[in-house]
């Protein structure tokens, strides 16, 4: 008889150009219902079924942008069971739409490898670049993107040698990149009514937002599993350095982008992420707020506009004496299409 441990790899055992894969996902209405009530995101679209068809010419309805990206992160998670926390995201171009119907599939490389200075009393970690690739089921790439989880080493005082530079990794992208990755054909409008709170208002570069209503984090867990991500620091607070279960990143950012929509209520896609850095940890029942400034917003050739934004968001917690305090937590380049 033999005992098999089943774990994720530590920072020593990654090699530069691993792959990994997972099993893939048919993202479903379940998929989706589960997401707008976590987030109750008002993207119009991936809510109402007809008008995603009259829009898109697509009987299925839209997927929200960002629920795609989750099950996309959460299948290249086996890289990073080991995970202290996602540094973070890199050049996020999403190449086409995803339906509800549609299958994922992701393949993870690493890339990248770099070790933290070792210091004395804090046990060895590395960090690893990854580069995600996400199919469909026609073969058509749907994501691509890089991430960098920071890992623990298996061996507390381990020195590797490991210091690969990241600098290459870009975070920018030509109008003509983010232009080419926007669909064709949409028909944009029956999007343009006269609904109070349904018309996005007149911006210009430079126009700053404050989203006035914090949103409370909770069922953290529940999409980390719903994404198939195993790392064990946000279902698992005692492989967490904070004592308590981290908030998996993406979970503020879906908070963040539905408080962005708030503003932009004719949202139809999010197209890029320039970057997106996790700036400081997230707890259950943290307060989360956004605010963000508008760089360029110009028209488009399918039509619409695209907005390039960045948008910072802010965890409020109590501390130990009942006193709130606030901590700027994520710094996010964001590029949407609007109608």
């Amino acid at each position: 008889m033999a005992t098999t441990l089943i774990d994720g790899p530590y920072f020593e055992e990654f090699e530069i150009g691993q792959t990994f894969v997972a099993p893939s996902v048919t993202v479903t209405e379940g998929h989706a219902a589960v997401y707008a009530a976590l987030f109750g995101d008002r993207m119009r679209l991936p809510l109402d079924r007809h008008l995603s068809r009259k829009v898109t010419g697509d009987e299925r309805c839209l997927c929200h942008p960002y629920l795609a990206m989750h099950m996309a992160a959460g299948q290249t998670t086996y890289a990073s069971q080991h995970v202290k926390g996602n540094l973070f995201y890199r050049s996020v171009l999403l190449q086409r739409p995803v339906f509800l119907g549609d299958s994922l599939y992701t393949t993870t490389k690493v890339v990248g490898l770099k070790q933290n200075k070792v210091k004395a009393g804090r046990a060895a970690t590395g960090m690893v670049a990854l580069e995600m690739t996400t199919l469909n089921q026609r073969d058509e790439i749907v994501l691509h993107f890089w991430r960098c989880p920071m890992i623990a080493c298996k061996d507390p005082a381990a020195d590797t040698g490991r210091n690969d530079d990241f600098d290459w990794i870009k975070n920018t992208f030509s109008t003509e990149a983010l232009v080419n990755a926007l669909p064709r054909g949409w028909d944009l409008r029956p999007l343009h009514c006269d609904l109070i709170g349904l018309k996005s208002p007149v911006v210009a570069a430079g126009d700053e937002f404050e989203i006035a209503p914090k949103d409370t984090v909770t069922c953290a867990p529940e999409l980390v599993r719903m994404s198939l991500n195993i790392a064990y620091t946000h279902t698992d607070e005692t492989r967490s350095y904070l004592g308590q279960r981290l908030v998996y990143g993406g979970h503020t950012i879906s908070i963040a982008l539905a408080q962005v929509v708030r503003a932009l209520p004719n949202l139809l896609q999010m197209v890029a992420w320039r970057h997106c850095d996790h700036l400081g940890p997230v707890l259950e029942g943290d307060l989360i707020s956004t605010q963000f400034k508008v760089n360029s917003c110009e028209p488009v050739p399918p039509g619409g506009v695209l907005y390039d934004l960045t948008v910072a968001a802010f965890a409020h917690r109590k501390d130990g004496h009942g006193v709130m305090q606030s901590e700027k937590v994520l710094d996010w380049g964001l590029v949407v299409w609007g109608a």
